[in-house]
């Protein structure tokens, strides 16, 4: 199969969908793998190391003209969707849910989308989400933490505090993967920190991994509602697989937090769980609304684009050579994992969360074909 790994094109967006390794297991199989000219530079690779992993470098055109299957780290943009090839089958993270324009243009190119972040286990893990999930969590704290400054608008709160003064005041939306990784973080950092999740086994959990350290909460209004006020940052983290984010902070609440708290809506690229955020981009993070900071951004893990390409590639390698190997058909029929990820199949619109947001009733899984 010819596998097309195009440049990233998202503002700051400097991941790569493939490692150089990724592309030396595609070509010890027998696949031709085809990279954007300059599309490792941001993660630190150098198109000389796809080539010595058996790639050929080439421009945007041939890879989106030639390639069977493209491999991406974010959503096609409007520049792109014009790219797609019919029966071409795109493997990215998608995010449909909150963008119907999105679909519906995808839809018209009769596009295979598979969608990192739907691919799940019978057990309801998610495996290519949990990996960009563990970075973003981490790096909500740690740019939470950076915005509180007082030169960024921040209360100029030191979240460890030092001693004979309090530490800051951390708050976590959800206790999956991102509020974890961020309750992690955020110990580290020295903080006092509170998790909520309505699932009361999640907290179990975390309670247990963090020896008591973490104030874990069942999320309801009113809990919601004190966590908020106290916070000295919020970090939304709050994820229903497939679909809209629920909104959890309304503006009312917002308008109620401290001067200077700093929010960190994880959750934005599936709508936001905070009533108040909106995308934001790498170049531009923050904007300040009712007194407080909001970060937005939808691609976190593009900061640290060397470590987040690999842990990406780690994840998603298996599935697309899987895809490679099979063809999208049998790899789907075989593998219940990646047929959950199909989004979209030729003009259909597949997964049911999708669906619902464009208005369409959704194609069964047993009728691709």
């Amino acid at each position: 199969m010819i596998v097309g790994v195009p440049k990233e094109i998202k503002v700051a967006e400097q991941r790569i969908a493939l490692t150089p390794a990724g592309a030396r297991a595609f070509s010890d199989e027998g696949h031709r793998v085809l990279v954007e000219a300059g599309g490792g530079a941001g993660s630190g690779f150098r198109d000389e190391e796809y080539v010595a992993a058996g790639a050929l470098i080439t421009d945007v055109a041939g890879v989106w003209d030639k390639a069977e299957l493209v491999l991406k780290v974010k959503e096609p943009l409007a520049e792109e969707v014009p790219r797609i090839r019919e029966e071409q089958t795109l493997f990215t993270y998608l995010h449909l849910a909150p963008m119907p324009d999105l679909v519906r243009a995808l839809q018209a190119r009769g596009v295979i989308a598979i969608a990192y972040e739907t691919v799940e286990r019978a057990d309801g893990s998610l495996p290519l989400l949990t990996p960009m999930s563990e970075v973003a969590g981490r790096l909500a704290v740690q740019e939470g933490a950076h915005y509180l400054g007082r030169a960024y608008g921040g209360r100029g709160i030191l979240l460890s505090g030092v001693p004979g003064v309090p530490h800051g005041n951390v708050a976590i939306l959800g206790a999956g993967t991102v509020g974890l990784n961020a309750a992690k973080t955020a110990l580290g950092l020295g903080a006092d920190v509170s998790l909520l999740d309505v699932n009361l086994d999640r907290l179990r959990h975390a309670d247990d991994v963090f020896d008591g350290r973490v104030v874990t909460i069942a999320s309801n209004a009113f809990n919601i509602e004190q966590a908020a006020r106290r916070a000295d940052l919020l970090v939304g983290g709050v994820l229903v697989a497939g679909t809209r984010a629920p909104r959890l902070v309304s503006e009312a609440l917002v308008r109620r937090m401290k001067p200077g708290a700093v929010i960190v809506d994880v959750a934005v690229d599936q709508g936001g769980c905070v009533e108040t955020i909106r995308p934001t981009t790498l170049v531009e993070p923050v904007y300040t609304l009712h007194g407080v900071l909001h970060y937005g951004v939808t691609n976190m893990p593009a900061l640290v684009p060397r470590t987040s390409t690999y842990a990406l590639t780690n994840a998603t390698l298996p599935y697309a050579l899987d895809l490679a190997r099979k063809g999208p058909v049998r790899a789907l029929r075989e593998s219940g994992e990646l047929a959950r990820g199909v989004n979209l199949w030729r003009g259909r619109v597949v997964y049911p969360a999708v669906a619902a947001a464009v208005g369409e009733k959704p194609l069964p899984l047993d009728d691709l074909r």
